[in-house]
């Protein structure tokens, strides 16, 4: 008999998330690259909803009722068939509790998001990760790693911190691959971001089918990744399930008003994702042209690898930068130690890091 509580031993193998930096001790002033967020900022139209909130003596709505009405409207959906939450975590964290339990399986590819490994394990279910091919999640590894055990498959298109993407054949590939009774969690948190013909976020199968569920996230794009916001649709019984194991309050009446100005703003949206399409191919351009390896992306981020050579690592270009105020993302968590995420920021922060870059690889001295 144990003389204090004792957790699952599950939940003991879990590595807690640790997030991007976001400062750097003695520099002035930063430039944030390392969490994915994006330099325009949310809608005006966001910041003016958000400042008309009152009666915060009340429960916000627990339904997310006209939330989910606006995103039905924007995508074609079933309102009720949506499910909101406190970021697309919150929802990816449900619906693993409401699908898998101890000695179950969940399945995701060797470089995908943190938060697949750490819901697993939380509900007691074992993780077991399928290789991947050039950073792209492989669709034939993924089905070989499938059991009898299987409960859960995630699959984040398109991935980070990679930025690669699988196009909508290879999903219906893998959807057509698994059994009827596994559930097929599409993470599309950078749909929005993407300019590719071949690419679909979901939607299509998760209308057509019993066994697929799509989440995104207002952090990106949006910009609200301070309110913590996040949506999923899938089949009514899935919905059903984690509904039921929800909390009956879990999204705070600010970011409820700011989702529904959001997601009706499609001019702030289109100005996000021209400044991204420029600056994404002006950054790849550049840091190629320095010599150092960038994997083609389609989000809004870039993988940045960096030679094993004493003076030009992954950790000294991370130290470097910092110095300048340029914060970047290690990802040795990831299973990419060599390697930097680099968010596409404003253009002065984008200018500043390929100069930075260029100094660093020239052996000038960390400080600005």
């Amino acid at each position: 008999m144990s003389s204090r509580p004792v957790p699952r031993p599950s939940v003991m193998e879990i590595e807690a998330y640790v997030p991007g930096k976001s400062a750097a001790a003695g520099v002035a002033k930063i430039h944030k690259l390392s969490s994915n967020e994006t330099p325009l900022g949310p809608s005006p139209k966001v910041m003016e909803a958000i400042r008309a909130v009152d009666s915060l003596e009340l429960y916000p709505d627990g339904s997310a009722t006209r939330l989910r009405e606006a995103i039905a409207a924007k995508y074609g959906l079933d309102a009720n068939r949506i499910i909101c939450g406190a970021g697309s975590d919150e929802l990816l964290s449900l619906v693993t509790n409401a699908y898998v339990g101890p000695g179950d399986e969940g399945i995701f590819s060797e470089h995908g998001f943190l938060v697949y490994r750490i819901a697993i394990l939380a509900a007691g279910g074992v993780p077991v990760v399928a290789k991947e091919k050039d950073y792209r999640a492989d669709v034939d590894a993924i089905l070989a790693k499938v059991t009898p055990k299987t409960k859960i498959v995630f699959l984040a298109n398109p991935n980070n911190p990679t930025g690669t993407y699988l196009p909508f054949d290879e999903v219906k590939r893998l959807h057509a691959g698994l059994p009827p009774h596994v559930l097929l969690v599409l993470d599309a948190a950078y749909a929005e971001y993407v300019r590719r013909n071949d690419y679909e976020s979901g939607l299509e199968l998760v209308a057509t089918s019993d066994n697929v569920v799509m989440t995104r996230t207002f952090s990106k794009i949006y910009g609200l990744a301070n309110l913590r916001l996040g949506w999923m649709v899938g089949p009514a019984h899935v919905i059903d399930a984690v509904n039921r194991i929800r909390g009956p309050f879990n999204i705070n009446g600010p970011a409820l008003v700011a989702g529904i100005a959001a997601v009706q703003d499609d001019v702030h949206v289109a100005k996000a994702i021209a400044h991204n399409e420029e600056w994404l191919a002006w950054l790849t351009r550049e840091i190629e042209a320095l010599g150092l390896r960038v994997t083609p992306s389609v989000g809004n981020f870039l993988l940045i690898h960096f030679p094993q050579e004493p003076g030009k690592t992954s950790k000294e270009a991370d130290a470097f930068l910092s110095s300048r105020g340029l914060i970047l993302r290690r990802i040795d968590a990831y299973g990419l130690p060599h390697a930097l995420r680099l968010t596409v920021g404003s253009e002065e922060a984008n200018r500043l890091l390929v100069a930075a870059l260029r100094d660093f690889l020239n052996g000038a001295k960390s400080h600005a």
